[in-house]
């Protein structure tokens, strides 16, 4: 086992820090309730880790290489549709599913009654749109606006497989609590946070630290072999690299897959996951969006609480890890932003950031009706 340095300042750990390596492919998610007002149906299974060095294909890797194009074309939103595993849902009845926490904020609200509210938000694709060129991904004055007074009625959180700094740089809200690279790097506001009991003092967390002179090596070989395929973007998020692939034609694919491959079976200790239109490279621990979930509402004093109402809103597949806690915690709920079906463990969905950005103006105007004619 392996274990890292945590600082949780001013909070009595409860919460198994301890990070082991990674043996096993997660566990599909399992049924059951969210807020105990809605059902969760079992999804089939998702392609998530994708296989670097298995031993379930040909000599040349070509079987491996196979599942990880078709994973790439199953993650693009124009395909969602055709998704075999999606066949035979139609928008309405995901929708029966998954319906508009719009739509059901009166329900949600209810279901909240008599429990400390706290906000967890993705970035991309959540509170900025998804462009081609993630570098742009900037978030709108009047969504971050609504973020800021947000944050005045909840304990507040970006949870992003950016790295923090580049999330931090994009949100410039110092009063939040931001957890950059799927959450292996959290920091809480400098001078502390009004919602954390006890010490003053800031939170701030690190998981796999000893990798990082690993993460730089791939990333520099990454970026060196992706250059012979026009469109594809390698990103340096810290403790993980990302290989966009939005601006690489489909017929490229193939090849980035094998410039991705023929780097990563030299690095048994990092995994591949992916997420809409990027390829991700993070170390084998047992930490992910769910686990920085965890880690912050101990931080904020709501370990074992049941007074605590979480709420998650993301896009993407890595946030299914935080869905998936909330409803074993039997608290509060996700929400999945997507025009399209996808298999979930949401409770609800919004359509894009536009819809997030309402949802969020409708919390702050229940919280706090005085700043209504402010947003």
């Amino acid at each position: 086992m392996m274990k890292e340095n945590v600082l949780a300042a001013g909070t009595k750990s409860r919460v198994n820090l301890a990070i082991t390596m990674a043996t096993s492919e997660p566990s599909i998610f399992t049924a059951g309730k969210a807020g105990g007002y809605i059902s969760i149906s079992r999804p089939k299974k998702i392609l998530e880790n994708l296989d670097i060095n298995g031993d379930n294909l040909d000599i040349n890797g070509e079987g491996r290489l196979c599942s990880w194009v078709d994973s790439m074309r199953a993650s693009s939103p124009t395909r969602i549709g055709a998704t075999p595993s999606l066949a035979d849902l139609d928008q309405s009845s995901w929708i029966d599913h998954h319906p508009s926490a719009l739509d059901m904020f009166e329900q949600i609200i209810d279901a909240s009654k008599g429990k400390k509210i706290v906000m967890f938000l993705d970035y991309d694709g959540t509170l900025s749109p998804i462009v081609d060129d993630p570098d742009r991904a900037f978030m709108s004055d009047a969504m971050r606006k609504t973020v800021r007074k947000l944050a005045t009625c909840f304990p507040t959180a970006i949870v992003s497989g950016r790295c923090r700094d580049k999330i931090y740089s994009f949100v410039r809200l110092a009063e939040l609590y931001y957890a950059g690279s799927h959450g292996m790097d959290i920091k809480g506001p400098a001078k502390g946070s009004k919602y954390k009991k006890g010490s003053g003092r800031g939170v701030q967390f690190q998981a796999a630290r000893k990798f990082l002179p690993m993460i730089d090596e791939v990333y520099k070989k990454l970026v060196e072999k992706t250059k012979a395929t026009p469109g594809a973007q390698v990103e340096h998020n810290k403790f993980c690299v990302s290989v966009h692939f939005r601006r690489v034609e489909e017929k490229k694919w193939n090849e980035l897959a094998q410039q991705v491959r023929s780097v990563l079976k030299e690095y048994p200790k990092l995994r591949l996951t992916q997420g809409r239109k990027v390829l991700e490279i993070r170390p084998t621990i047992e930490w992910d969006k769910g686990k920085a979930l965890e880690f912050l509402l101990e931080s904020l004093g709501f370990a074992n609480s049941t007074n605590v109402f979480p709420v998650y809103i993301g896009d993407d597949r890595t946030d299914e890890d935080a869905f998936k806690i909330l409803i074993e915690k039997g608290q509060g709920f996700g929400i999945l932003v997507s025009k399209f079906p996808k298999e979930t463990s949401a409770s609800y969905s919004l359509r894009e950031p536009d819809e997030v950005m309402d949802f969020l103006k409708r919390l702050v105007q229940w919280k706090r009706p005085s700043l209504r004619a402010q947003l």
